[in-house]
């Protein structure tokens, strides 16, 4: 118990930076569809929305890159081996590219097949294949933007990747409205303004954060070493992929469920598709808190194994607990007191706001259970135990949450798909948590690398 109060000073020192720079990205979304929603309308909001499950199911990969490389970085850095962090990170940012180039490459051919494929409404397939186009071909900026704030977090630092995040909104919220009205010269683009606009913000940021890394020599800067790196390094990219696409896995598993939701969102009209999007804007502020802390309980956990001191596991795990309770369900509680001011700011007709307002309430609270979930998760990710979470994670999604939302939908109608979402995070705390008391914290842990 002694050891508790020593770990939440430097969790919260950890934690806070990360949190914001989660919740500074999704501002960037957040304002561009605010841009879009009242400077052009609601079909704009929807044609965006429609991308939504999409670019989900495009990042899960390097997302799962990241936090397979995560796991070693953090577990090489509390060992103090600052040679292997680099290693990791070069094997890991090569295939992050690899894979992002051949997404380009389709994405650019197929983007308005895949959208129609969807059921996207007739009335907005022509702007959602814009938007979509031009994210896809520009997802090797988003990949590595991406990857390098992750891979930081895992030598223990917070800090940069906030500032990156920072200045990447900043330039991102000048550029969509002056590319949305043509302002200073610039081409008016419509809806494509907001991808254009996070294009350019990711390529500034990059290239500033890597002149900021190599001045401050951080452990991550891309210098000769890092360069020597960057090569398909067979025995630690079997280790990033076994801890990596399991996490991949899930979230593909996640999108793919999230697809099929959308189509039955879809089949209610674009104003139910509009409500879906303003509604997963509230929710990822509200989740990201939760995220941050499954990461940050993940990081300290890989560094503590790394340090040799597995025995501060459980101490991670409680604190990780304890500031969900805190954070996620202090801003689930904001956000049900100003629900209709918050859903004003992405929507202007009164029945889509009622709508969007309706479906808000019925979700909100989950989201507390769904951090307390992701923190079992993320503590036995930390040893490299991840199959048996994704399998969790999997049955609660394939067995529970689709089948669910189908079912409640034709009984309720569209407040039923939203209604499947707290059955299943509910189903993944019971789950998740089980595993972790009753298995994992039996087993002996050990080093990674």
């Amino acid at each position: 118990m002694s050891t508790v109060p020593s770990l939440r000073k430097p969790f919260l020192i950890f934690l806070a930076p990360m949190m914001l720079s989660n919740i500074m990205q999704a501002l960037f979304g957040t304002i561009n569809n605010v841009y879009l929603g009242q400077m052009i309308g609601v079909d704009a909001l929807a044609a965006v929305s429609v991308f939504f499950p999409v670019m989900f199911l495009l990042v899960a990969f390097v997302v799962g890159l990241s936090s397979g490389a995560g796991v070693l970085i953090g577990q090489a850095w509390g060992a103090s081996e600052p040679g292997k962090v680099k290693a990791i990170a070069g094997t890991t940012l090569t295939v992050a590219l690899l894979l992002a180039s051949v997404i380009a490459i389709l994405g650019g051919l197929f983007s308005r097949q895949l959208l129609r494929a969807l059921a996207t409404p007739p009335d907005i397939l022509d702007a959602a294949s814009v938007y979509a186009r031009i994210m896809m071909l520009t997802m090797p900026l988003t990949f590595t933007f991406i990857l390098f704030t992750a891979m930081m977090r895992g030598v223990g630092d917070t800090l940069t990747p906030l500032l990156a995040l920072s200045v990447s909104t900043v330039i991102g919220l000048a550029a969509t409205p002056a590319l949305i009205r043509g302002w200073f010269g610039l081409p008016q683009l419509g809806i494509a303004s907001a991808a254009c606009a996070s294009a350019i913000s990711s390529f500034v940021t990059l290239l500033c954060l890597h002149l900021y890394l190599r001045r401050c020599k951080h452990a991550l800067a891309f210098d000769a070493a890092f360069r020597r790196s960057m090569r398909l390094d067979p025995m630690l990219l079997r280790t990033v992929l076994r801890l990596g696409i399991p996490t991949a896995i899930g979230m593909i598993v996640m999108s793919l469920a999230e697809l099929v939701l959308l189509g039955l969102v879809n089949s209610f009209g674009s104003n139910a598709t509009a409500a879906y999007g303003a509604v997963n804007q509230v929710m990822s502020y509200v989740q990201f808190p939760a995220l941050s802390i499954a990461i940050s309980v993940s990081i300290f956990g890989a560094q503590a194994i790394g340090r040799g001191k597995p025995e501060q596991m459980g101490a991670i795990v409680r604190t990780g607990l304890e500031m969900n309770l805190a954070l996620t369900g202090s801003l689930a509680a904001i956000a049900y007191i100003f629900s209709r001011m918050l859903m004003g700011f992405f929507i202007t007709d009164g029945a889509v706001l009622e709508l969007a307002q309706g479906l808000l309430h019925i979700v909100l609270w989950s989201t507390v259970v769904f951090g307390m979930a992701t923190v079992f998760s993320g503590a036995m990710r930390a040893s490299g135990t991840v199959w048996m979470p994704l399998f969790l994670q999997i049955f609660a999604i394939a067995a529970i949450e689709v089948p669910s939302a189908i079912v409640l939908s034709r009984l309720i109608g569209i407040d039923g798909i939203w209604a499947a979402y707290p059955i299943t995070f509910c189903a993944m705390f019971v789950l998740q948590m089980s595993y972790y008391l009753l298995v994992w914290r039996r087993r002996a842990v050990q080093r990674l690398i």
